[in-house]
């Protein structure tokens, strides 16, 4: 029998370079490594802060001088709050995790007070419309960045100690969602539609990685898509800007739709290297709010697009990060609240960069670690010590920094070595 050949040569696998095999064989050893989590977030959350830092004064030093004389009064205040964070980054990495939890009650009770009260004329520092601020010794203080962490804590703690039986889900909503609802009353009095998002991407986050039924999870989705919908047709301030935003070509461009068209004049200006640090023309008052809100526009102008995209690969980079720390852990509650204030950090980061470019309208929200805001910048780094804590209590790490030692920073630092890791429920 003989055997019939086609002609045909057999088709070869196409490889990758030696030197791209060689580099992806590096990089998923170093993944694999049991430290890798730790590093990541101490390297995005450093040079995110740095990055904010000098940006803030790059884009307030204009105002900063026409206000007060000094082209560093933004900047100097901006660098005592992440001093500041530094010290809640150490503290939310030095105590343990059970710690956190059990004090998450006290710590959200505390912040409902602090709600409260910066409502009442006279305690409560009222900026731009809004009275969300206290002023202690020249610094503002802002409870509802707080609450954000608060709630994170809490929540985690009564979801995952019902999660073990789904059928008391009503159980583990009861205290949770008064709670929540009594938290974005009092957050919307002042009034803060953006801050009251960003407590609503926290709400469902827990709720997703908790476990919660689907159809529980797209009520409350429905609710808070309805509920934004109205909060922000009820001013008139935000409803000219979803109409600005809905219909940009009959918009007013010395109106509403000023600061939306400044932004994006400024990133067009950038171009793919950037007119240079410190260059930009923007923050000569043709952008309000260029060292908050619209930092990022700032950021195109002076650095370009491969400045804009090097922020951006670093919240993809935290959004790894974080998932990866939550998927690593054997606590059900550390895996909850390290996706969630993960996530809560990540899609803030999409809103601020999303109203900038045009994708969404303007909403005030700013660019966590990078915003000038005191308050926010140091609760983001004190979430970046809790994250930093958790990937030291991954197994791997906590069995790597058990054995071989904590090395001579974290000695320095009074770290104490991480617990053993165990599948706690309740």
């Amino acid at each position: 029998m003989t055997t019939r050949t086609t002609g045909r040569t057999p088709r070869r696998t196409r490889q990758a370079p030696p030197n791209v095999r060689a580099l992806g064989g590096a990089l998923s050893q170093w993944l694999g490594r049991p430290l890798t989590s730790l590093h990541l977030v101490l390297a995005v959350f450093g040079l995110l802060t740095a990055l904010g830092l000098v940006m803030v004064l790059s884009a307030s030093s204009v105002n900063a001088y026409a206000a007060g004389g000094s082209s560093y009064g933004v900047f100097f205040r901006q660098l005592a709050f992440a001093v500041l964070g530094a010290g809640l980054f150490w503290l939310g990495l030095r105590v343990p995790p059970r710690r956190w939890r059990a004090a998450s009650p006290w710590l959200l009770a505390a912040c409902l007070v602090l709600l409260a009260l910066v409502l009442v004329p006279g305690l409560g520092a009222q900026v731009n419309g809004s009275r969300s601020w206290f002023r202690i010794a020249g610094l503002s203080l802002q409870p509802s960045e707080i609450t954000k962490i608060a709630l994170a804590l809490w929540g985690a703690h009564v979801l995952v100690r019902h999660r073990p039986a789904p059928r008391r889900w009503r159980q583990a909503l009861l205290p949770m969602v008064p709670v929540a609802v009594l938290i974005f009353a009092l957050v919307m009095l002042q009034p803060d539609l953006g801050t009251t998002i960003s407590l609503g991407v926290i709400v469902v986050g827990l709720l997703w990685f908790a476990g919660a039924p689907l159809g529980l999870l797209a009520l409350f989705g429905t609710l808070g898509v309805v509920g934004v919908v109205v909060l922000g047709v009820a001013a008139s301030y935000r409803q000219s800007r979803l109409t600005a935003f809905l219909d940009p070509m009959n918009a007013d461009p010395l109106g509403p739709a000023y600061q939306a068209r400044q932004a994006l004049f400024s990133l067009a200006d950038g171009g793919l290297f950037g007119q240079g640090l410190g260059q930009g023309r923007a923050k000569w008052s043709y952008l309000p709010n260029a060292d908050n809100d619209f930092i990022f526009a700032i950021i195109g102008e002076e650095l370009g697009f491969l400045g804009a995209s090097a922020v951006i690969a670093l919240f993809a980079t935290l959004a790894y990060t974080g998932l990866r720390i939550a998927a690593r852990s054997v606590d059900p509650w550390i895996r909850v609240v390290a996706a969630t204030l993960t996530v809560w950090l990540v899609v803030q980061a999409a809103i601020n960069i999303g109203y900038v470019v045009g994708l969404l309208p303007v909403t005030g929200i700013p660019l966590p670690l990078v915003s000038s805001g005191g308050t926010s910048l140091a609760l983001a780094l004190f979430a970046g010590g809790l994250l930093a804590n958790f990937a030291r209590h991954e197994t791997d790490a906590a069995a790597a920094l058990r054995t071989h030692g904590q090395g001579r920073l974290a000695r320095m630092l009074g770290l104490p070595p991480p617990e053993p890791g165990r599948a706690r429920t309740t």
